[in-house]
């Protein structure tokens, strides 16, 4: 039998790791699960090369290779189990240009989306995906998952924000998708298909990015309470039906602002529900105005704050909602979306999926986009079926409301059994052949998103 880890060792040396504290890491993600048996190693690719010679071998050995970041994300996606190699881009992190006339940027996929931005401010631009993750993810994980986040609702996902990627294919070619230009049509779209496809298709080792200007002006924060959930969902449909687009809009269920403001110390509203509301640029005061307008038309208690440092403090309730469950428990992060007209009845399925099985549901959402995020809350490292069953009433829920089971975190592990549902045999069928066009052997993150 081929020692695969001697034949790693032989080509990149002392970045291929076997210590046992780095196979357990990469086991698991954020979502709290964990991929069965011990993988073969860790390769820490600190260049193109690195990732080439790896897939190379495994290619050679027929190992399964699993890409991976900083393991930030909640459906799986990058967990490395029995025989696999965990093939970590995190070294990879140099920004290797910005173009401020060209407004783009090359960089590395390891490269924290924090760090970036941190370094795009000395010539006054950024990048706007936005995820709550933003300081701890790397920007080539955030390309794989498809990943959102607060801002997108006005500033886009992903997608959105990417003229181009390297990639290495399972045989180790390299190619160059997209283009630097912001128009560009040769050929079929590989760029986009390579976003959110969490590396099933090949390893991002570089991306040409979009990058926008840092525009000085006024940010407003606007706060609405309401009453319950369903008449903060119906408000925030009736601002984006109004024509308003503002850069943020958050919003959060009863139990899981309780369980924030307790995280934080904060006095405890009494089963109130909270729309926080952000805008900017230069019409951010009209809209801010327009918006406080809607929401009190709605039955909201609403204040707004022209001040930055206190919009970042209000936004803080929002971005600590992980903590918050994670003190509650284990906590199985969900992810589904539906069209913003339906938000308030997606709250309302949530409510009788609580009921009808027994559980309690902290959701929040963007609800400039219709992203929902329930939480199911639980004892012990693994999901109880019970959980299961809540879970899979709500992603049936969002499927007959014209909605998808994932807005931003992806399939992974944890939802390939009801991929099949929201898109058809016809369609899955040919996903996953196309899947096989660049992977022929089934050795790139062997057992996600297209596993039975």
């Amino acid at each position: 039998m081929t020692d695969v880890v001697a034949l790693l060792r032989a080509a990149l040396g002392e970045s291929v790791d076997t210590t046992d504290a780095a196979l357990q890491a990469v086991r698991a993600d954020k979502s709290g699960h964990a991929e069965a048996g011990t993988p073969l190693a860790v390769v820490h690719a600190a260049s193109v090369a690195d990732v080439q010679a790896t897939l190379r071998i495994a290619t050679a050995t027929r190992t399964p290779v699993v890409p991976r970041g900083a393991g930030t994300g909640l459906a799986g996606g990058a967990n490395t189990g029995t025989g696999a190699i965990a093939l970590s881009l995190r070294r990879m992190d140099r920004i290797l240009e910005v173009s401020p006339d060209d407004l783009l940027a090359v960089v590395e996929p390891g490269i924290l989306n924090a760090d970036l931005n941190d370094a795009l401010a000395a010539h006054d631009l950024w990048w706007a995906p936005d995820p709550a993750s933003r300081a701890i993810s790397t920007v080539g994980g955030n390309i794989a998952t498809g990943a959102g986040g607060l801002l997108c609702a006005k500033y886009g996902v992903v997608r959105d924000a990417v003229l181009g990627l390297d990639v290495v294919l399972a045989d180790g070619r390299l190619l160059h998708l997209g283009h630097r230009s912001v128009k560009g049509v040769t050929g079929l779209d590989l760029t986009s298909l390579l976003i959110g496809s969490e590396g099933v298709l090949g390893v991002v080792v570089g991306a040409t990015l979009k990058l926008r200007r840092l525009v000085p002006g006024e940010v407003h924060t606007i706060v609405g309470m309401f009453a319950d959930v369903r008449a903060a969902a119906a408000a925030s449909a009736a601002v984006t039906a109004a024509g308003i687009q503002p850069a943020i809009m958050e919003l959060m269920d009863a139990t899981s602002l309780a369980a924030v403001h307790r995280l934080l110390a904060l006095p405890v509203p009494d089963g109130a529900a909270q729309l926080t509301i952000q805008t900017d640029g230069p019409a951010a005061a009209a809209e801010a105005a327009a918006i406080a307008v809607v929401l009190r038309a709605h039955g909201g208690h609403v204040e707004v704050s022209a001040d930055r440092e206190e919009g970042e403090r209000l936004l803080a309730v929002r971005r600590s909602m992980h903590a918050a469950m994670a003190s509650l428990g284990t906590t199985l992060i969900e992810d589904v979306a539906v069209p913003r007209s339906r938000l308030a009845e997606m709250f309302d399925e949530i409510a009788r999926v609580e009921r009808e099985h027994g559980v309690v549901i902290p959701t929040v959402a963007h609800a400039g986009d219709g992203n929902l995020h329930p939480n199911f809350i639980f004892d012990g490292p693994d999901v109880p079926e019970e959980i299961w069953d809540a879970a899979d009433d709500v992603f049936r829920a969002a499927l007959r409301l014209g909605g998808t089971l994932t807005g931003e975190h992806g399939i992974g592990v944890l939802k390939r059994r009801w991929l099949a549902d929201e898109l058809g045999p016809d369609q899955w069928e040919l996903q996953r052949r196309i899947a096989a066009v660049f992977d022929p052997l089934g050795i790139l993150n062997p057992g996600k998103v297209f596993a039975p």
